[in-house]
């Protein structure tokens, strides 16, 4: 019998993709007033089940009020919030088959942290032999065993973070629900807290939704993104998704760092075999240079007002004028270097254009700083190709 030497392709997680599969949680025109202020504004999004679920925004855009909302801490307005298919309205936070994590991990200082892991196992009345065998279990799973008998007040943030993430786990959640879970962590601490979190979250097979600002963090953890902004979801997609296809100049904005220019689109060429279409677009005071859409259909019209946003890691920056292999265009304009942003493993170029006009360049430093070829003041060519930026509706997001 023969064996085959091809390995099969790893299976793409993406329910969201499957009109077979149902979503665990769904919101169905959900709206949350506080008085005269709208928290929630009529929105709908359906997360599915073993996904690691990121709603990220900046402060106030309604993200952690939506975690209240699933969690049972708080009720809508109007709208529906159902879990497994079953509509929350009526059922108390305690009765839901959900935990939540808070930001200040809110551990009791007056317990051992085995105390503390167990307390809701307690509460719920559990035999003692279950409770210390669920408590051992936990501990084990995120390596604080020898901690069991210190209290709060003995442990670093790194380790408070763990006992909390224990505590919450202990009752066995279908959803773990974390509201900035690592706002209080260091940079190094925290890059290592999200790893460990990503492992427990695919070891366990749990849906774990988090609450973030931080958009590397949403990037690094999640399997979809919801971006929000007053109350609307602007946008759900996977990280890679709304990092390189935004779907609005607010989220090209609001994730990562872009060049972003009003312009207008002058002409439009179909490309052969179905191969997108490629616009000459114009900007105020400047020349025209190209930009092609991977699809035929186009959202855009002749003589549009639009926005061109492009990603600095994608325009070359150098001394000499750049020259375009054979079959691929370029877009080449000419600057002043007046600004150079030092990063460590990267340096960003600000390069004032000969029409005043200002682009960012982003190169990777492969050489020391003493060697670097372009400095403050020096004359430059920035060049990218015509797939490398992204027409964005021209409005108010």
């Amino acid at each position: 019998m023969g064996v085959s030497l091809h390995a099969e392709p790893p299976k793409v997680f993406a329910p969201w993709n499957d009109p077979a599969q149902k979503p665990l949680i769904r919101f169905e025109n959900v709206t949350k007033r506080f008085g005269d202020f709208v928290a929630i504004d009529n929105l709908s999004l359906a997360i599915y089940e073993r996904e690691f679920y990121a709603l990220l925004g900046s402060s106030g855009c309604g993200k952690t009020t939506l975690l209240r909302l699933l969690s049972g801490f708080e009720t809508p307005t109007s709208g529906r919030i159902l879990l497994g298919g079953e509509d929350m309205s009526a059922v108390p936070p305690n009765k839901r088959p959900v935990n939540m994590m808070f930001q200040s991990y809110a551990l009791f200082p007056h317990m051992s942290v085995e105390r503390n892991v167990g307390f809701g196992l307690r509460q719920e009345g559990r035999p003692r032999a279950e409770i210390q065998e669920r408590v051992h279990e936990m501990l084990k799973l995120v390596q604080l065993e020898k901690f069991a008998r210190r209290k709060p007040h003995q442990l670093s943030g790194g380790q408070k973070q763990r006992v909390a993430l224990a505590r919450s786990l202990a009752r066995g959640p279908k959803l773990l629900l974390l509201d900035e879970p690592l706002g209080a962590l260091d940079k190094k601490l925290r890059e290592r807290t999200q790893f460990e979190l990503m492992g427990l979250q695919e070891r366990l097979g749990l849906t774990f939704v988090i609450v973030t600002h931080d958009q590397e963090e949403a990037m690094t953890v999640a399997s979809r993104i919801a971006v929000m902004d007053r109350g609307r979801v602007l946008q759900v997609d996977t990280p890679a998704m709304i990092y390189e296809r935004p779907a609005s100049r607010y989220v090209a904005d609001f994730i990562g760092d872009v060049n972003l220019h009003a312009c207008c689109l002058d002409a439009c060429t179909d490309l052969a075999d179905g191969g997108g279409r490629e616009w000459t677009v114009s900007f105020e005071g400047a020349g025209s240079m190209k930009v092609q859409e991977e699809s035929a259909t186009s959202r855009f019209q002749r003589g549009d007002r639009a926005w061109l946003a492009i990603r600095p890691e994608k325009i070359s920056v150098g001394k000499q004028e750049p020259v375009a292999e054979p079959g691929r265009e370029l877009n080449r304009v000419q600057g002043v270097v007046w600004d150079i942003a030092y990063s460590g493993n990267t340096s960003t170029y600000h390069v004032r254009l000969d029409d005043g006009t200002t682009l960012k360049a982003q190169a990777t430093n492969q050489r020391r700083l003493h060697n670097r070829e372009i400095t403050w003041e020096e004359r430059v060519w920035l060049s990218w190709t015509t797939t490398a930026a992204l027409l964005l509706p021209d409005g108010e997001v």
